[in-house]
């Protein structure tokens, strides 16, 4: 497999950054004026996250660094990591702004264990939307257990890939128009477990409000069934402590269906029960002799 998916996405993530900082979506001034205010994100995953305290922490694909800020906020001592230069410039100068002592290295989340060293962590956090930017999740998940200290813990929580899977979101996620006779349930059209080929997508918008144009649009995905990344977690000499699967996710994935909650989540708005929309995955490297 070539590099071409590491350019590209690098580029959208590059170009967008920015845009991201600037919108409200992200609340980069609440983050400056208030000390303790946390991201949606960091807050809907707390009663699974647990104290956190005194641990040494790396968030994987931080992107601007609002969750990462948020994770130190509860007291862990954070590194975050990104492929992305101009989304890490956006992070620092938030750490400055609120004086938040994170350190932003850049590095593809694949050479992480090189960029930052192994077995330095007693948190791996990945954040969601960040799982269907790699091509292999088996190699993530060796990069996963190569960053943990025995005993070591991972927090995943990412979009549900059975959302992923939806022809509607698919559409948005392209530029093409939805079915506009199909608003009353979301339909299978994509796959669902991982493919050597990416699927590709051409897109000008992104989820957050904006008024900014983009010109990079061309974005290489790929899509992880749950059961692949147990497996590969497990292969990897990790133990699964947890599997949570909601029925909400933090951006609006099949507009037209979905309602927003008071916590920022979106779920659907008929029938929320008939599909899984994102999940909290956790687990721990196994100390030696594996206890």
């Amino acid at each position: 497999m070539t590099d071409d998916y590491r350019v590209l996405n690098k580029a959208k993530w590059d170009e967008r950054a920015p845009a991201h900082a600037a919108s409200p979506d992200y609340a980069v001034t609440r983050f400056v004026s208030d000390p303790e205010f946390l991201s949606e994100v960091v807050r809907f995953d707390q009663p699974l996250l647990g104290d956190i305290r005194g641990l040494r922490g790396v968030h994987l694909q931080c992107h601007i660094g609002t969750d990462t800020i948020s994770l130190a906020r509860l007291g862990a001592r954070m590194t975050g990591l990104d492929f992305s230069s101009a989304a890490l410039t956006q992070a620092r100068t938030l750490t400055e702004k609120t004086r938040t002592p994170v350190d932003f290295v850049e590095s593809d989340v694949y050479d992480a264990v090189s960029a930052l060293g192994a077995a330095q962590f007693d948190l791996v956090f990945t954040g969601i939307g960040a799982l269907c930017w790699i091509p292999s999740i088996d190699h993530w998940a060796q990069t996963v257990a190569g960053l943990l200290r025995p005993g070591g813990r991972l927090f995943l929580r990412e979009g549900h890939p059975m959302l992923a899977v939806s022809s509607d979101l698919q559409a948005v996620a392209s530029g093409r128009a939805i079915d506009e006779t199909r608003t009353d349930r979301p339909t299978v059209g994509y796959p669902y477990f991982e493919i050597p080929e990416p699927m590709v997508f051409s897109d000008g918008t992104t989820y957050v409000e904006t008024d900014t144009e983009f010109t990079q649009l061309v974005t290489h995905e790929w899509n992880h069934g749950l059961g692949e990344v147990v497996t590969a977690l497990l292969d990897h000499g990790m133990t699964i402590t947890g599997l949570v699967e909601h029925r909400s996710v933090p951006w609006e994935a099949l507009p037209g269906q979905m309602t927003r909650e008071a916590n920022g989540e979106w779920r659907l708005t008929e029938h929320p029960e008939r599909l899984p929309l994102s999940y909290t995955l956790q687990a721990r490297r196994q100390l030696a002799g594996g206890e």
